[in-house]
Formats: structure tokens, C-alpha cells, sequence
């Protein structure tokens, strides 16, 4: 018999500061997202406005009473606030609550161990734990890592009497840090020979970018079965917060025989953890490495605007900067909007579900990946088969013509394939 996944029930909290340049009700309703992905969900929401946040409790003393009450009243055991808090924070927080207290970090870690799916991306994650940890080590504690890290205490049985218990799970974790790292580092170099083997073949790349859930995998998979080699390489896509996390790139033919490069990369959220973006900046190489970039927005959401701001801002961090980008406004058929439209060369207003939209959204992108190419006119002899046979298969011929001493044909070339075959190019 199937049953229900039980969810956790959780009060949500959040500090609303004078001087806080997000908006707060939007940042909440997130925070309310993140916990119904981490298949929780909310029961009660508490929120204080405060100029700054109480450096022992981060809540002021008559909402953590409040909260204490809350929590008694309702007999929930988890607490979920809205920003990352410190140790003494949560502690404090946890003593008079009785409560558990996760914080906005600490939940979206949680979220991305459970999407992890690759190798890659469940060491990113890991990692990201662990850093996370480190600092949150209680003296108290009789802390042993999980056996998936890979990490034993062992090694530390020879060490002084001096060496205290918190030291020695603190190195444990440290060791198991760089270990990881480690491996990581080897997958790393897989994956640069991998996109460096594709720069060989000079074909350009464009890297689908933008907030989680707006669309991304979407649209890959919508390009994929109009323009891709294998229809059966689908990415996987379902309505939900980080429901990947892995990038994946695909190739793509245009009708005129363009080729390019598409990867969709790991989606953004406001306050993404520091040690989160640190693990991920691999994988998110293929978008650093792009020649465009696609933000991909969610124009259905009221929000839309806070999320585009929340993408910048995640690509600045990682040091993503002076590449040129488009901007998809996705779900266009979710309001009472014409689409496909464009405002522009470089904004399209779509819904990644329409053969249209899609259409539309290739030519973009062809405009502004394939500036380089030319028209030119080439006459091939007949001994030189395979270079016609080569440009049938890679280029867009726009006439051919046999003639006696070979065959003529104008043809849209790169500018690489253009020096490729100077020798056949004829003055009109």
C-alpha cells in the first residue's frame, strides 16, 4: 500500500532589520518554499522587526518567549529561521525553546544533500557540511563524522592526554575536508579536459543561468528535442526548488547546420550559503566558460524582479562577469501576455512548453553566437570530394552549382572555417 511521505512540521522565523535592502515578505515566502522542499512543512511563521539582531539570541528576549510559548503550545520540535545564525545563536535559541533550530544555511544544505545525484555533486555538498560544521562543534560533544565521509578517528589514538575531545573531532573534520577537496579535485580535471576538448572543436557555448524553478532544465529539454543529436538525453526537470544540481551540456544543430554548446547549471536562491558557492564554483565552470549567457526568469512570479537582481548578484560572486547575456522571461503562458515577443536583440518573452518560443529563442541565440560568420563564394574541385561533403554537413550552403572545373557553392562559413578553406574562395 502506498503511503505519504511524513512531513516535519516547523515554525518559521524571521528578523525584519531597518536597514535590510531585501524585500522581507518576499525573503519569508522563500524561506517557506525552501522548508515545503526539504519536505517539511510550515505551521506557524513568527516574525519581529529590530534595528539589528540580538548578538546572543538574534531574536530579541520577548519574542524568544514568545517563541518558547509557541513551542509548547503547538508541540513543534523544529524551529527554521531566515538567516544564517551563529553557534551561540542557536544554542542560546535551543536552550530556551526546547526546541531545535535550524537555520536558513543549514536548510538549504539539507535540500541539496537530498538532490545530490552525481559523484561531483554529492562531494560539493559535502563539503559545504562540513565547513558549515566546523565552527558549530560543541565541547560537549561525543561527535563522531558519518561513515560516508570517509573520515575515522583512528589515526588519533596516540595523541596527548591534552588533546580534548572537541580538538580532536575539529582536526577529524578538517582532515576530512581536505580529503574531499582532494577528490574533488580530480573530478575537477576530468571535467576541464572534457570542456577543453570541446574549445578544440571551436564551437561556441552558452550557459542557461537564473534562479531556481524558473525554467532552465525546461528549456534545455524543449532545444534538445527540437535541435539535439539524441532526443533520449532529456534532462531531469519537475516543478520543485533544486531539482538539479548537476550541470549538463548537450550539442545542438540549428536547421542552417550551426552547432553550439548548451549546459543548464545548478540554479540560484537569495542568501545561498557562502560555503555552498565556494563548493559549486566546478560546476559552475561551464557557465564562466560560456561564450553567452541565458538567464532564464520566472516573469509568472511577482517576485521575478528580486530574482533577477539575487542571479547578478550569485554570478558576481563567483566571479562570472563581462559575458554577454539574454534574458528569457519564461512562463509567459502562465499570465495574459502575447509570446513569443521580443523587446530588443536581447530579451524574449516565451514559454519554454511552445515550439515556437523555442524556435524564436534559438535565433537568438544564433544571432549573437555566430556573429563571426560570413558569406562567401567557393569553388571546390571535384578531386576535393570531402571538403564538399564536410561543408554539406557543417555549414549553411545557400546555392550550389556544378561546374566544369569543380563545384561552386556560397556558403555561410565560421571564420575559422573560412581561413580553413581560403584557397576555394573566388572573387564574385
Amino acid at each position: 500500500m502506498d503511503t505519504q511521505p511524513i512531513t516535519e512540521p516547523v515554525i518559521i522565523a524571521g528578523l525584519n532589520l531597518s536597514n535590510q535592502e531585501n524585500d522581507f515578505d518576499y525573503s519569508m515566502e522563500e524561506l517557506a518554499n525552501l522548508v515545503e522542499a526539504n519536505e517539511m512543512k510550515v505551521s506557524d511563521k513568527m516574525v519581529q522587526s529590530l534595528d539589528r539582531p540580538n548578538a546572543a539570541t538574534y531574536f530579541g528576549k520577548g519574542k524568544v518567549e514568545e517563541l518558547a510559548e509557541l513551542v509548547a503550545a503547538t508541540n513543534v520540535a523544529t524551529i527554521v529561521t531566515n538567516d544564517e545564525l551563529s553557534p551561540s545563536q542557536i544554542r542560546n535559541l535551543e536552550e530556551a525553546t526546547k526546541a531545535r533550530v535550524m537555520d536558513r544555511t543549514a536548510l538549504i544544505l539539507e535540500i541539496f544533500a537530498k538532490r545530490a545525484q552525481s559523484k561531483e555533486a554529492k562531494l560539493q555538498v559535502e563539503i559545504a557540511q562540513l565547513q558549515y560544521r566546523l565552527p558549530r562543534l560543541k565541547t560537549s560533544a561525543n561527535q563522531r563524522l558519518d561513515q560516508q565521509t570517509g573520515a575515522g578517528g583512528g589515526s588519533f589514538t596516540n595523541r596527548g592526554s591534552g588533546e580534548t575531545k572537541l580538538e580532536m573531532n575539529r582536526r577529524t573534520i578538517q582532515n576530512a575536508i581536505t580529503h574531499l577537496r582532494g577528490e574533488l579535485a580530480e573530478l575537477n580535471k576530468s571535467s576541464e579536459t572534457q570542456r577543453q576538448q570541446r574549445d578544440k572543436r571551436g564551437i561556441p557555448t552558452a550557459a542557461l543561468v537564473g534562479y531556481t524553478n524558473a525554467g532552465k532544465s525546461t528549456i534545455m529539454n524543449g532545444l534538445v528535442r527540437e535541435f539535439g543529436i539524441d532526443d533520449e538525453k532529456q534532462v531531469f526537470e519537475k516543478n520543485m526548488l533544486f531539482a538539479t544540481l548537476d550541470t549538463s551540456v548537450r550539442q545542438l544543430t540549428l536547421p542552417d547546420q550551426k552547432q553550439f554548446l548548451l549546459s543548464d547549471t545548478v540554479g540560484f536562491v537569495s542568501k545561498l550559503p557562502t560555503h555552498l558557492v565556494e563548493a559549486f564554483k566546478s560546476t559552475l565552470a561551464e557557465a564562466a566558460n560560456a561564450d553567452l549567457l541565458i538567464q532564464v526568469i520566472d516573469y509568472s512570479d511577482p517576485h521575478y524582479q528580486e530574482m533577477m537582481q539575487t542571479t547578478e548578484n550569485t554570478l558576481k560572486e563567483i566571479g562570472i562577469k563581462d559575458i554577454p547575456m539574454i534574458l528569457v522571461f519564461n512562463k509567459a503562458d502562465k499570465m495574459e501576455v502575447q509570446f513569443p515577443t521580443m523587446d530588443g536583440d536581447d530579451q524574449i518573452i516565451m514559454s519554454a512548453r511552445d515550439e515556437t518560443s523555442l524556435s524564436m529563442l534559438a535565433g537568438v541565440v544564433k544571432t549573437h553566437l555566430f556573429t563571426d560568420y560570413v558569406t562567401t563564394t567557393l569553388l571546390v574541385p571535384f578531386a576535393n570530394g570531402d571538403v564538399v561533403s564536410y561543408l554539406n554537413e557543417h555549414a549553411d550552403i545557400k546555392e550550389t552549382d556544378y561546374l566544369a572545373d569543380g563545384t561552386k557553392l556560397v556558403v555561410e562559413l565560421s571564420s575559422s572555417d573560412l581561413q580553413r578553406f581560403e584557397k576555394f574562395v573566388v572573387e564574385e
